[in-house]
């Protein structure tokens, strides 16, 4: 996914439909200088991770 567009659906009000390795995922931050994405699942939200914007899924 690109940078852009995951600023998009991070800032958007609308929930998108993103996964990471197959798991649905909330993006809650992008890092501009590192082209990575803070994410937590829609199963677990108090679990949080960075990860690289190539490995997000918009379907």
């Amino acid at each position: 996914m690109n940078k852009e567009h995951a600023k998009e659906i991070a800032c958007s009000p609308v929930m998108a439909n993103v996964t990471y390795n197959g798991t649905p995922i909330y993006i809650e931050d992008v890092n501009d200088n590192k082209e990575t994405a803070y994410i937590h699942s829609l199963n677990e939200p108090a679990s949080k991770q960075e990860v690289s914007l190539n490995s997000l899924t918009e379907h």
